[in-house]
């Protein structure tokens, strides 16, 4: 006869799924993050071999990074531009004693250039004195954490983000933050350190295996298209499915070209909702949705999104690129439109004619949202 003291309920079987579900998102999360942050490191460790010992190393000199990039595209290796390349090869130059780790995840790591010595960058990390654990900064952070602590000159100031961002399970984004806001100046001259580090990490944003798979250079390196992952609401991405027709159904010479267009701006990168280029304005049509009530920093980052567009990818005979802002809040909207560079009066008066107007988009918008939620 069983025990019922012991036998297991229908709310603890959801209890148990739903934990062993989180255990093992978990676990695949650190462990693509902990094999892209070891791929990063040991292609910055070849870089710099071929810099010391490569037989045609003079060939290259400067252009190295370019030509290298150029041909990894060739073979379809993701997460390989100059800019990237070179985050690597500081990555591997700032934590020269992550070989200790790669005896596990690749036996077969070993130098490149057989019958060299391997290069030997001088350590200027003092991770290892201040005895900050190599293994846990790899399974708890991701490399996006690693390039926000690399770009640090001062060894014992990063080291310091290394122990917090360890304490506080940190979010990149939180990291980003207290560096900004100064925490390690801050400490310094704080005569109650502990009070400032509690209240630092009172209000911290903590990471979590979803965020660190949504990864930008996660996603890349699994093959998977931004667009697959990067949608913040099953809204939004209803309604940038039907807004998408809609444009498309108007016949004014709207060409579809991206959804979620992944683009490099200094250091950061961003996702413009989508994009169209117009045949008869003869520009870029960048849109992006906002689930939200309008603030003047979502007007912000599309015109920051315009002028990007407006300086890398217009072609000779091109306009200047217009972005639309979709922003609403349950049956509320509001277009606002966004130019970049516009001191034609003309080509303006002919962009109002040729998009549509932003009262039919609030009237579409309006019936849709009824229609989905």
């Amino acid at each position: 006869m069983s025990d019922k003291k012991h036998s297991l309920g229908f709310s603890d079987l959801v209890k148990a799924i739903r934990k062993t579900h989180e255990q093992c998102a978990a676990h695949a999360g650190r462990a693509v993050n902990v094999s892209l942050t070891l791929r990063n490191w040991m292609i910055g460790r070849h870089i710099a071999e071929f810099e010391m010992s490569g037989a045609d190393r003079a060939a290259y000199g400067e252009r190295l990074l370019e030509a290298l990039s150029n041909e990894l595209r060739k073979l379809a290796v993701s997460c390989c531009g100059p800019r990237q390349l070179y985050g690597y090869l500081a990555f591997f130059r700032i934590y020269p004693q992550i070989p200790r780790s790669l005896t596990a995840e690749f036996p077969d790591a070993r130098p490149i250039l057989t019958g060299k010595s391997e290069a030997k960058p001088k350590v200027r990390s003092v991770t290892a004195k201040l005895k900050v654990p190599l293994h846990k900064l790899l399974t708890s952070l991701s490399y996006t954490h690693f390039e926000q602590l690399v770009a640090i000159d001062e060894p014992i100031k990063r080291t310091f983000y290394e122990i917090e961002c360890l304490r506080g399970n940190w979010s990149v984004r939180e990291l980003k933050r207290q560096i900004t806001s100064l925490y390690f100046e801050r400490s310094g001259l704080s005569k109650n350190k502990a009070k400032l580090a509690e209240l630092a990490h009172s209000s911290s944003e903590i990471a979590s295996s979803t965020i660190a798979v949504r990864d930008p250079y996660v996603f890349e390196f699994l093959g998977i298209k931004p667009q697959e992952v990067m949608g913040e609401s099953n809204l939004e991405n209803a309604l940038l499915d039907k807004f998408q027709d809609f444009l498309l159904e108007l016949g004014h010479g709207f060409c579809f070209e991206a959804r979620q267009k992944r683009i490099l701006i200094g250091n950061t990168f961003g996702f413009v909702d989508l994009v169209f280029y117009h045949r008869v304005l003869k520009c870029h049509v960048l849109v992006e949705l906002k689930v939200a009530a309008f603030s003047h920093e979502h007007l912000g980052q599309l015109n920051t999104y315009v002028s990007w567009y407006g300086s890398n990818m217009m072609n000779k005979g091109d306009n200047p690129p217009i972005g639309i802002l979709l922003c609403t809040q349950k049956d509320h909207t509001l277009v606002e439109y966004a130019l970049a560079g516009m001191k034609s009066r003309l080509f303006v008066s002919k962009y109002q004619l040729e998009l549509p107007k932003k009262e039919d988009i609030e009237r579409f918008l309006e019936r849709q949202i009824k229609e989905v939620v």
